[in-house]
């Protein structure tokens, strides 16, 4: 993790925090310390703990007070239960935005699977989830749900912990065939199929919890 500009300073901290737990680099079950974090991202103790306290509430840490804070172990439990309420809020935005698109945004579905094929046979998985995120961030934009929006954003980590650990295994997690098929209905304005293609993305997510 680096330092952060004191702007923002708990958003910041928690987004560094979150992320660094969704990449492994804070493995689960290891105990985090505010003081520690603090040094390392060059910020006050403050917002380190209100963004500890956000990610308790999110499911990515656990703690015991007076005892320890630490990372959560992936629980399969949990991860089909986000996915569950992720892939019904991609459900719920996809049925309203694909009557909304336009062919600029269909083409930016296009281009971001077309990164991600690329960074799925070259084994990047950054740029792999980046690029899964922008393709289906267009149907959440156009759909201008912003409540879920937040409700997706809020469990995605969840399922990313478990996405990267598959991907480090040698999983693709997510189908180049299934996205070209979503971008299809999408481009054709067919709204069922784009809802059971998202429908279908995410009920696969939620069966990598079971794999273990």
């Amino acid at each position: 993790m680096e330092a952060i500009p004191r702007t923002l300073l708990r958003d910041r901290a928690y987004e560094s925090i979150r992320d660094a737990i969704v990449a492994g680099e804070l493995a689960p079950g290891a105990v985090v310390r505010d003081a520690d974090l603090a040094e390392r991202l060059g910020l006050s103790r403050a917002p380190v703990r209100e963004a500890f306290s956000r990610l308790v509430d999110e499911g990515l840490l656990e703690s015991k007070p007076q005892s320890y804070t630490r990372v959560t172990p992936l629980m399969a439990g949990e991860v089909r239960d986000a996915a569950a309420v992720v892939g019904a809020m991609h459900e719920l935005v996809t049925r309203v935005a694909v009557p909304r698109l336009f062919a600029a945004d269909v083409e930016t579905m296009r281009t971001a699977n077309q990164r991600f094929a690329a960074a799925v046979a070259s084994g990047d998985v950054d740029a792999a989830l980046q690029a899964d995120d922008e393709l289906h961030d267009v149907l959440v934009r156009v759909s201008g749900n912003r409540a879920a929006a937040a409700t997706a954003a809020r469990y995605t980590p969840l399922i990313r912990r478990l996405e990267r650990r598959r991907f480090g295994e040698g999983g693709a997690c997510r189908s180049t065939g299934l996205h070209e098929r979503l971008i299809e209905a999408c481009a054709a304005g067919d709204v069922d199929e784009a809802v059971h293609v998202t429908a279908e993305i995410w009920r696969g997510l939620a069966e990598l919890a079971d794999r273990d």
